[in-house]
C-alpha cells in the first residue's frame, strides 16, 4: 500500500513540474513573426495632425562628447548617453505620412518593453520585463520581426509582488537590468537579478542568423547583499538590495549603485571591487558620466563623486528638500529624476518638496571663488499636485520637465482624470544669475521619458485623450522647442496594450521613432 501510495504521489509531482513547464513555456514562448497590439475600441479617427503652418527648424548640435566606452551616443543608453540629456541629433517623424508597426511582446503573458539601444546595423536591441524574466530582445529595424532573445533572471520583486498581490512592488524597483547600456564593442552591459554584472552582445553566425553570446560577467553577491523574499527564500533574515545601474568611467572602469545605497566600481580586467555606503539613503534613478566622474542622485542628495585608485570618493554633495511623503506620480520619497548634464558646466535634478517640486539647475564641476553651487532654484507645475519619475530634456541651456501627478501604473490606474498633465521649459540665463521659465503646455504626459530631436526642433511625448466609453487613445505629440506649442500628434491606439506605462521614447539614428509600451513595442516612420 505505501509503495502505490509513494507511486501516485511521485507521479502527482511529476505532474505538476510537467503542467508548471508548460505554463512557463505558454507564457514565454514568443514568435518571431510580428503579431500588432490589439485596440481596446476600434471605431477611433488615427489620422496624425501636423501644424501646416510650422517651420521645423534644425537645432544645433550639443556639446556632449563621445564616450570612449559607449556605443555612439544617441543610441547607447535609454537617456539617449552618459549625460542622459535625452537629446538625439537625427530628426523624427514630423509629417502626416507615417506608418506604424506594432509588436506584442511575450507570449500568453504580454511583456512590457522599456529600454531601447541600436546595434551598429541599426537594428534596437531592448529589454522588456514580464512576469518571468526580464528579457533582452533584438528586433528587425524595419519589420520588427523577432531576430534574437536572452532571458535574464526573474527579480525577486516580481516574485513577491505575485505572492502579495501588490504590483507597487514591481515598479518601486529598478533593479535587474532597466537601465542596461550598449558599450563601444556593441555589448549588452547590466547587472541582473542575480548580482551579476554581465556583458552580452548579439551576433550573426555562418548563415546570417542572430544569437546572444555572454562575453563575459562578474559575480557581485559578495558585495551586495541578496537576501530577498523570492520562491526558493520564502523566510529572509537579511538584507536584500539590488544593483539598479551600471555605467562606464572614463578611465575603462564600472561605476555600479545599488537600491540600498552603494556606489562602487569594478575592474573589468582584474575583477577588483571598491564600494562605499550611503547610510540610510536609497537610489533608484540612473546616474550621469563625464570626465570627471558621476553625478548620483539619492532620495536625501545629489553627489558627485570620482573614482581615486578606483574607490568612489565625494567630491560634493547638495542635500535637497524630499518633501514628507512620496507623491503619486513617483516610486520614493525623493527626485525622481536622473540627472542630467548639458551646456558647459551644468546639472539639473528636481526636488520633492511638498506644494511644488523646484527644478534646480548646479554648476557641476570646480567653483571659483565667485560662485556658487546652485545656479537656480524653480519651483513648477501646479501646487499640491507636482511631481515626475522622468528625466528632464537637458539641452544647451534648456531644461524640459514633465508633470506625472496623478499617475501610478497601469495595472492599478482608476481614473486618468487624476492625471494633472503640465510641460515646462527652464531656460538658465546667460550671466547665470539665474533661471526662467520661457514657456509651459497643458499637455497630460503620465510617465513617458521625453526625447529631443535636433534635427527638426521638436521635444516628444506621449499622451492620452480620453474617450467617450472612458477609453484612452494614446498619441505621441511632439512640442515645438522654441515656443512649447503643439505641432504635431499622431495618434497609436487604443487601450493598455498602448500605455507607455513608464517606457520610454527611443529616436533611432535613422530618424524613426520608437515607443515601449505595456505590451510591446512601436516604430513609427515616415514613408
Amino acid at each position: 500500500m505505501f509503495k502505490i501510495i509513494s507511486r501516485v504521489f511521485l507521479i502527482l509531482i511529476l505532474i505538476f513540474i510537467l503542467v508548471f513547464i508548460f505554463i512557463k513555456w505558454k507564457m514565454d514562448h514568443e514568435v518571431a513573426s510580428v503579431t500588432p497590439l490589439s485596440m481596446s475600441t476600434l471605431e477611433v479617427n488615427l489620422n496624425p495632425v501636423v501644424d501646416k503652418n510650422h517651420t521645423f527648424k534644425k537645432l544645433p548640435q550639443n556639446n556632449e562628447p563621445q564616450h570612449p566606452f559607449m556605443a555612439i551616443t544617441d543610441r547607447s543608453a535609454m537617456h539617449a548617453g552618459s549625460w542622459e540629456s535625452d537629446v538625439h541629433p537625427a530628426s523624427a517623424v514630423t509629417s502626416e505620412n507615417i506608418k506604424i508597426i506594432s509588436r506584442r511582446a511575450g507570449g500568453s503573458a504580454a511583456r512590457q518593453c522599456a529600454t531601447f539601444t541600436f546595434i551598429e546595423q541599426g537594428h534596437p536591441l531592448i529589454l522588456c520585463g514580464g512576469l518571468t524574466s526580464f528579457r533582452l530582445q533584438l528586433l528587425h529595424k524595419d519589420t520588427l520581426e523577432l531576430l534574437a532573445i536572452y532571458d535574464l533572471p526573474m527579480r525577486p520583486s516580481t516574485f513577491e509582488s505575485l505572492v502579495k498581490r501588490d504590483t507597487d512592488i514591481i515598479f518601486t524597483d529598478t533593479s535587474g537590468g532597466a537601465y542596461m547600456y550598449l558599450d563601444n564593442e556593441g555589448r549588452a552591459v547590466l547587472a541582473d537579478a542575480n548580482q551579476r554584472i554581465r556583458r552580452i552582445k548579439p551576433k550573426q553566425d555562418g548563415q546570417g542568423e542572430w544569437k546572444f553570446f555572454e562575453i563575459d560577467s562578474w559575480d557581485m553577491n559578495k558585495y551586495v547583499p541578496n537576501d530577498c523574499f523570492h520562491w526558493n527564500n520564502l523566510f529572509p533574515k537579511g538584507e536584500c538590495d539590488g544593483i539598479t545601474t551600471v555605467m562606464p568611467d572614463y578611465n575603462g572602469l564600472l561605476w555600479w549603485v545599488t537600491r540600498n545605497g552603494r556606489v562602487g566600481s569594478l575592474d573589468t580586467k582584474t575583477g577588483k571591487v571598491l564600494s562605499i555606503m550611503l547610510n540610510g539613503e536609497e537610489i533608484q534613478n540612473s546616474f550621469a558620466v563625464d570626465q570627471t566622474g558621476a553625478y548620483i542622485v539619492s532620495d536625501y542628495a545629489m553627489y558627485h563623486m570620482k573614482l581615486l585608485e578606483g574607490m568612489p570618493t565625494q567630491q560634493w554633495r547638495f542635500e535637497y528638500d524630499r518633501g514628507s511623503s512620496r507623491k503619486v506620480g513617483s516610486i520614493n520619497q525623493g527626485s525622481g529624476t536622473s540627472p542630467s548634464l548639458f551646456g558647459d558646466n551644468y546639472l539639473t535634478f528636481t526636488d520633492n518638496a511638498d506644494d511644488n517640486m523646484n527644478i534646480y539647475v548646479a554648476r557641476r564641476n570646480t567653483l571659483s571663488s565667485n560662485e556658487e553651487r546652485i545656479i537656480c532654484k524653480i519651483p513648477v507645475f501646479k501646487k499640491g499636485y507636482s511631481v515626475t519619475d522622468n528625466s528632464m530634456i537637458a539641452y544647451n541651456r534648456s531644461v524640459i520637465l514633465e508633470n506625472n501627478s496623478g499617475y501610478t501604473n497601469s495595472m492599478i490606474q482608476k481614473s486618468y482624470s487624476d492625471v494633472v498633465g503640465g510641460v515646462v521649459r527652464v531656460d538658465v540665463r546667460e550671466d547665470e544669475s539665474g533661471c526662467d521659465k520661457i514657456w509651459t503646455n497643458d499637455l497630460k504626459v503620465p510617465s513617458v521619458v521625453p526625447k529631443l530631436s535636433l534635427g527638426n526642433g521638436i521635444a516628444y511625448f506621449y499622451s492620452f485623450d480620453l474617450l467617450d466609453n472612458g477609453d484612452r487613445l494614446w498619441s505621441l505629440v511632439g512640442l515645438d522647442f522654441e515656443t512649447g506649442k503643439e505641432v504635431i500628434r499622431i495618434p497609436t491606439g487604443t487601450g493598455e496594450a498602448f500605455n507607455n506605462n513608464w517606457a520610454s521614447i527611443a529616436i533611432a539614428p535613422n530618424g524613426n521613432t520608437w515607443v515601449g509600451t505595456r505590451n510591446g513595442v512601436l516604430n513609427i516612420t515616415e514613408h
